[in-house]
């Protein structure tokens, strides 16, 4: 959701323009002078600014020169708003950098189309994209105005799935690249004697089954759901366009899949040369790092699930979560985990 700075003096026009933007589905915050607006917006950047002329205690060049002198806010689409309609006053604002010019009175449909053309032409990719609160929307609408992707799905519907519920199957040609917005998803390899090894644990804000896709290979694992879930699918098609179509959109999407690849290699080399202690300890940590904040979030993973993400057998997790349980890093429940000492489980050298 785009934040816009309101700078207008006058309250009236201030709050009614507040109010139309925000119906709009923009987030606006408002200041009632220059001073007030420049403050505000050295708080938290703005996307837009929408700023008065002619206002006490710093008018709206002030304002605009600022902005253009600051490294925080140079950069920021700029819009004014003036009653005064000589074209000395616009040539001023334009020669100092204003995007774009609205006389007062405006009409709904003038201020609403300047607001998105701004928007629209200075869109550009953020440095990063919070996946778990709305992000992969805002990726790929800004995918898609920058790369110019226009054939981009516009499809993003969650699809709902049962707890066990299987996503594709070990040999299953690729199709699609899979985001979790709620629940979890494990990846499964069965060895020959049968044994299942947990490839990959998916929670919130992460994507999947991407490396079938890059190979042009079957996949070489199944996925199925721990939890009820909801996943939205990326086709193959729009895969390949936001890989290949645009340098900076390909960068960025490539830096939101990486940091699953990073800790696939990290838990591999794990499983080959540490100790069934670390090991156990590093998987603990590893499922208790995303509800770290909350005192009372337990672990909840049956002890075959987390054997298998451990790559030990059952009887070896357990055995090694008692003894964790017995030195007060855990506490241990026939259903749950709760870490009590973090720091201590990762400090430990075993």
């Amino acid at each position: 959701m785009k934040t816009i700075l309101l700078i207008e003096d006058d309250t009236f026009i201030r709050e009614n323009t507040a109010e139309l933007l925000t119906l709009t589905g923009y987030t606006v915050r408002t200041a009632e002078n220059g001073k007030v607006g420049v403050e505000n917006a050295l708080a938290a950047r703005p996307d837009l600014v929408i700023c008065d002329i002619m206002m006490p205690v710093l008018d709206g060049f002030g304002v605009l020169h600022i902005f253009n002198q600051h490294p925080q806010l140079a950069g920021v689409p700029f819009i004014f708003l003036t009653a005064k309609t000589e074209r000395a006053d616009q040539r001023r604002g334009m020669e100092l950098g204003a995007d774009d010019y609205l006389t007062k009175p405006f009409s709904e449909n003038e201020l609403l189309s300047a607001v998105s053309g701004r928007l629209d032409r200075f869109r550009h990719l953020q440095p990063d994209y919070d996946l778990q609160a709305g992000g992969l929307g805002e990726f790929l609408d800004d995918a898609r105005t920058v790369g110019n992707l226009a054939g981009l799905s516009a499809d993003r519907r969650a699809h709902p799935l049962r707890r066990k519920q299987d996503v594709y199957l070990e040999g299953d040609e690729p199709t699609r690249v899979y985001f979790v917005q709620s629940g979890r998803i494990k990846t499964v390899k069965t060895t020959e004697g049968g044994k299942e090894l947990i490839t990959g644990f998916y929670g919130p804000g992460e994507f999947f089954g991407y490396l079938a896709l890059l190979g042009q290979t079957p996949h070489i694992d199944s996925a199925v759901a721990v939890d009820d879930s909801e996943l939205v699918y990326i086709p193959q098609d729009d895969f390949s366009q936001l890989l290949l179509r645009n340098p900076a959109v390909s960068q960025q999407f490539i830096h939101l899949l990486a940091g699953r690849v990073g800790e696939r290699e990290q838990q591999l080399l794990a499983m080959a040369y540490s100790s069934i202690r670390r090991r156990v300890a590093d998987t603990l940590l590893r499922l208790y790092e995303p509800t770290a904040d909350d005192p009372e979030a337990t672990i909840q993973l049956t002890r075959e699930d987390m054997a298998a993400m451990v790559g030990t057998a059952s009887e070896s997790l357990i055995r090694t979560l008692s003894e964790f349980n017995q030195n007060g890093l855990i506490e241990l429940t026939p259903k749950n985990i709760r870490v009590l000492e973090p720091e201590k489980l990762r400090r430990a050298h075993w």
